[in-house]
Formats: structure tokens, C-alpha cells, sequence
């Protein structure tokens, strides 16, 4: 593997507020083996080491992470549809595909949250080897869910203590990074719970938590209503995906206990991933603007509260494009957030909340060498994130799609006109 050094007018090493200006990455093998301005890492590098210049109006950053996707769903209007049409091969050539969009839109890193025969799992193996382009995957398998419960097409169907067991050993057991958990109900399963109905006791949840944890694996809750919130927080799960909320109709105003239960989820330290995407636009669209204030509102409370959010897409539902991530990004900061606060979501934070943070999320030596380079600041819009340059995966350069199709040059940067070699 070619080591080299990538330059750029802007170097955003991960966490808020750190910037290069006029920096540069030094690739050595599939790690990053120096950070900082250009004149002293090229200093520092071997003689002869290649130089890749992305030009004056290039900002570095690091590789973009969705920690909430289904490779198996297709975002079509109707996914459930099309999983049920696909067999096994089928699927798999379609969930490769989905990983490649992934990868053109600069996320290396993804969390497979629910799929079908343990097939993300073959496909992580892939990506892994070489074979397959793709972001690094981490895959929780089928979700645990009882009985005709959210997603139980996708197999992980467990009642009581002895189901529970044995669905999330059989996970583990082929391989899964994580646990999910269907703390509630969903809107995606036709005669399945409501999305504020809880799924799961307490004891239940803490059940899989243990089993899991046993195993050195983190756990991740669906939970939109409020109850199902209430027993995965209680139950000790490491993220909580949706965290919207919901009561059933002619519910009572609960905004003080909801107010509680953010505080908690702050001072625990667990993450939150709303999995704002496309679908918010496609909602706004169809019901309007006002629809849409107290979603955008609700994550505003919980950033100001000190909740720790990351970034996820929920990536293969309806009207929720794979290559569609920056798109996403945009929504929080219509919720109010910074678009520095949301880089940060997307990369250190989320790198956190998966346990990778001794391995990507930022941009130093001896972590992997996971970048995407853009044309623009993304600190002033989060929207110069929808068109990558360059993404490169642990070292290995990537063309996104639609530079290749405009016949952008190659990986060693001849795009921008200014390859060279370092004097070191």
C-alpha cells in the first residue's frame, strides 16, 4: 500500500474547534502516521514519499460515520415488500450495493442495526477482505423483538428469559459486533405494536444487557415511547436509537417527565441517535413545516441538555437514501445546532458511542487512516458534505461514483492539477 501525504487549505482533525490550516495527512500503510501543517509533515515524512495537493479550497476531515442503517431494506416506498421478494443472494448483491452508495457519500464506518440471515455479517467479512467496497460495518444481526413484534420478519423473535438467551447467543454466536433490542414498537411492521407501546419489562431488557455484555458487546434500543425510553435507560443499554417520545393518543402532557429522562439519559452518558435523514424532508412535503417543529425541537432540548447525540440515518427505510448521509446532517441544524457540533456527532462522538474510538472517529497518528476530503468548509455549511472528493478507507483512496462519472482523475489527486513528491 502507497504511503502518502494529503494536503489541504483545511485539516478538521475530529473533535469541535481543532483545525489545521494549510494542512496535511501523512497515510502510511492503512494507519495515519502524522497530522498538522503542511511544511512540518512533509518535513517529517520519508524522502520521496507521494504528495497529493487537493488544492486551495479543500478541507480534510475525518471519515463520516452512520451509526443507524439496514442494508437489507432498499428505500423504496415500500422496503418490506421488496426484502420479501429478494432471496438470500439476491438480498446480499442489493446490500452491497447499498454499502457502495454508503462509501461515495464519505462514510466509512456504518452500524448495520437489523438485517436478514445474518447476511451484514458476510458482507462486514467482505469489506473487510478487500472484496467488496464498503464502510467498515458493524452488524447487530436481527433485532430481538418479541413475537410478531417491530421487525420480526427479520428472525429474532424471543419471549421470556429462555427466548431472549437464546436469540441474542445465536447473534453473538455468528458473529454480530452488537446487540439490538426493540425496546417499543415501530411504524414499519404492518400489525406489529404501535411505536409507543413497550415491547420489553425491564427485567427483560436488563437480560439482554448482561447476555450481551458478557460477551464484550455494547447494546443498542429502539425505543420511541416514552415507557420503552424509561426500561432501556433503567435497563443500562449503551445507545438508544429514535428517542422521540411518543405516548399513546389522549396521553396527558408529560413534559416534565420527559424533561427527567433526558437529564438521566445526560448524566448517564448515553448516546442518542435520532436518525434525522431525507425522510424529514419527504414528512415536510407531505404534512408541512409545522409537523415537523417538535421533532426538530425535542433534539434541540436534549443537545442543550448535554445528551450525547450521533449521527444515523436509519438508512433503507422509505425515502431514506443510502447516499443521501450530509442530507441528514442538515436537519440538525435546522434543529439549532452548530454545523461544528454536528461534524462532531458524525465523527468523534459517534466513534465513542460505538467503541471505536482507538480506531477512527479522528484524525491522529495511529489511528486508522479513514478520511474524506471535500471542496468547501463544512464548519460554515454541513452541506459541502454531499459532494466527496476523495474518500480514502483505512488508506485505500475511493472515488466516489459521481466524480467518477464526471471523469474526476484518479485517487493520486491529479483532479486538482498538483501531484508531487515530498523533499523530506
Amino acid at each position: 500500500m502507497t504511503d502518502r501525504i494529503f494536503t489541504a487549505a483545511l485539516v478538521l482533525t475530529g473533535p469541535a474547534g481543532e483545525v489545521v490550516e494549510d494542512g496535511a495527512v501523512l497515510v502510511t500503510g492503512d494507519v495515519i502516521g502524522d497530522v498538522g501543517p503542511r511544511r512540518k509533515v512533509v518535513a517529517r515524512a520519508p524522502a520521496g514519499t507521494e504528495l497529493v495537493d487537493l488544492g486551495g479550497a479543500a478541507t480534510l476531515l475525518p471519515g463520516l460515520i452512520d451509526a443507524h442503517v439496514h442494508l437489507a431494506f432498499d428505500a423504496s416506498p415500500d422496503p418490506l415488500a421488496a426484502l420479501r421478494a429478494a432471496d438470500d443472494r439476491q438480498l446480499l448483491r442489493k446490500m452491497a450495493g447499498h454499502a457502495g452508495e454508503l462509501l461515495d457519500a464519505g462514510v466509512t464506518t456504518a452500524r448495520d442495526l437489523g438485517d436478514r440471515s445474518g447476511l451484514a455479517a458476510r458482507l462486514r467479512d467482505a469489506i473487510g477482505a478487500g472484496t467488496v467496497p464498503g464502510p467498515r460495518l458493524l452488524t447487530a444481526g436481527a433485532p430481538v423483538t418479541v413475537t410478531g413484534g417491530h421487525c420480526w420478519f427479520l428472525g429474532g423473535q424471543a419471549d421470556g428469559p429462555d427466548g431472549i438467551r437464546q436469540v441474542v447467543r445465536r447473534n453473538l454466536e455468528a458473529g454480530a459486533d452488537l446487540i439490538k433490542v426493540m425496546a417499543t414498537g415501530g411504524s414499519m411492521t404492518p400489525d406489529g405494536p404501535p411505536a409507543w407501546q413497550a415491547q420489553f419489562s425491564v427485567a427483560e431488557l436488563s437480560l439482554v444487557v448482561s447476555e450481551t455484555k458478557r460477551a464484550g458487546r455494547r447494546v443498542a434500543a429502539h425505543a420511541h415511547g416514552t415507557v420503552g425510553i424509561e426500561a432501556a435507560l433503567a435497563a443500562g443499554v449503551h445507545t438508544i436509537e429514535h428517542c422521540s417520545f411518543s405516548t399513546p393518543p389522549g396521553a396527558g402532557d408529560e413534559r416534565g417527565r420527559e424533561e427527567q429522562l433526558i437529564r438521566e439519559i445526560a448524566d448517564r452518558g448515553i448516546a442518542v441517535c435520532p436518525t434525522f435523514s431525507a425522510t424529514l424532508a419527504a414528512a415536510e412535503r407531505r404534512f408541512g413545516t409545522e409537523r415537523l417543529r417538535s421533532w426538530l425541537e425535542l433534539v434541540r432540548r436534549q443537545h442543550e441538555a448535554g445528551v450525547r447525540l450521533i449521527a444515523g440515518t436509519d438508512a433503507g427505510i422509505a425515502d431514506a437514501p443510502f447516499g443521501a448521509y450530509a442530507e441528514g446532517l442538515g436537519w440538525y441544524v435546522r434543529a439549532g445546532l452548530s454545523p461544528e457540533a454536528v461534524l462532531e456527532m458524525a465523527t468523534t462522538a459517534a466513534a465513542d458511542a460505538l467503541g471505536l474510538t482507538e480506531r477512527t472517529g479522528r484524525l491522529a497518528p495511529g489511528l486508522s487512516a479513514d478520511l474524506v476530503a471535500i471542496d468547501g468548509d463544512p464548519r460554515e455549511s454541513v452541506r459541502t458534505l454531499a459532494d466527496p472528493r476523495l474518500v480514502v478507507l483505512e488508506g485505500r483512496p475511493h472515488l466516489p461514483a459521481p466524480v467518477r462519472r464526471a471523469g474526476g482523475g484518479d485517487v493520486s489527486g491529479r483532479r486538482s492539477g498538483a501531484k508531487g513528491r515530498a523533499t523530506a
